[in-house]
């Protein structure tokens, strides 16, 4: 299920988004400031492309304060907006039984955009 899952996906707009991703995570990474934003847009990227048979857990132990730090400025700067956009689309989804699938992925995208630094996927 998870391999039909994320065809649909795929063919359903993940594709473009993990292009708007990763095309971010370049454009970020051309400033020796934003490396760390930019590893962070490819992560979530990567997770958009097959967001199916996958989660976010947070790291073990402790992650120490600069990735608070960074939560916080990525916050600022548009995980805000990327998260609510993320939310908006999960809740469209979730209005529909056959969408539910979908919502789900949305929620997971949306915890992680939102606060990336200190989390994993697997």
């Amino acid at each position: 299920m998870n391999l039909i899952g994320n065809i649909i996906w795929l063919v359903f707009g993940g594709f473009v988004v993990f292009l708007q991703y990763m095309i971010s995570g370049f454009v970020l990474c051309l400033t020796i400031i934003g490396i760390p934003f930019g590893i962070q847009c490819f992560k979530i990227g990567f997770l958009t492309l097959l967001p199916f048979g996958r989660e976010v857990r947070e790291i073990p132990g402790n992650t120490g304060c600069l990735s608070t730090i960074f939560n916080i400025i990525w916050i600022v700067i548009g995980g805000i907006w990327i998260a609510l956009t993320h939310l908006f689309f999960g809740i469209l989804l979730a209005i529909t039984i056959i969408g539910l699938p979908f919502a789900k992925q949305h929620f997971k995208l949306m915890s992680l955009s939102f606060t990336p630094f200190g989390k994993e996927i697997h």
